[in-house]
């Protein structure tokens, strides 16, 4: 019996142009439910930064903020966003995702987007593993639960296998999209892509 194909989504939680395509992944979940296996593969945007976001960087994140809300119609609070002294550190956030994936895979998708729209709407410090663990109670997750698993060095090397694929996979950017067919890889975007142009490109690729 053949196995499903799967459409692997490069993404990071603190990427902009990810919480912008956050409405199309989830089209393309409703759209293809029945005939993709549709899997999270985390990029490593800017995994351990640790030093303070300057002001000249700050501002160009800014820029691209604005552009995502343009393109997209995502929410963002702008005022007061990354304040100074933010590390903007991707490598908590994304291993937060894995330490879901290990407690109940279930929720990987809906954990992704409710750490994207605390991040981008309600100002939540997402480097921060208490953050990461209160929001992991809506998915009835409780943070000594949580935090046990995200401090594990299992964790953090999966995390880290996660960054070493996308690398592998010759993924620059996020979001990216990538066709699995048996042992056949193909690219379907680079970068952010709306709905009603994916939904061709898939349909030619799952025909071919």
């Amino acid at each position: 019996m053949n196995k499903q194909p799967i459409l692997w989504y490069f993404a990071d939680p603190m990427c902009s142009w990810c919480w912008g395509f956050s409405l199309v992944i989830e089209k393309l979940h409703a759209q293809y439910v029945d005939r993709l296996n549709i899997a999270l593969m985390l990029g490593g945007l800017r995994p351990g930064t640790t030093e303070p976001m300057p002001p000249n960087l700050r501002d160009e994140i800014l820029h691209h903020w604005h552009e995502v809300h343009r393109m997209s119609g995502q929410p963002f609070s702008f005022d007061n966003a990354m304040p100074e002294g933010f590390i903007y550190d991707t490598e908590p956030a994304s291993r937060a995702v894995i330490t879901m994936a290990e407690l109940d895979a279930s929720h990987i998708f809906p954990y992704f987007r409710s750490i994207q729209s605390a991040f981008y709407v309600d100002q939540l410090d997402v480097t921060q593993q208490e953050n990461l663990a209160e929001l992991a109670r809506q998915f009835e997750i409780e943070p000594d639960s949580f935090l046990a698993f995200y401090n594990s060095d299992e964790a953090r090397q999966r995390t880290q296998q996660h960054f070493q694929g996308t690398q592998q996979a010759g993924v620059r950017g996020f979001p990216s999209l990538v066709l699995q067919k048996g042992s056949a890889y193909e690219f379907v975007a680079r970068g952010y892509r709306p709905y009603d142009e994916l939904v061709p490109l898939i349909e030619g690729m799952l025909g071919s």
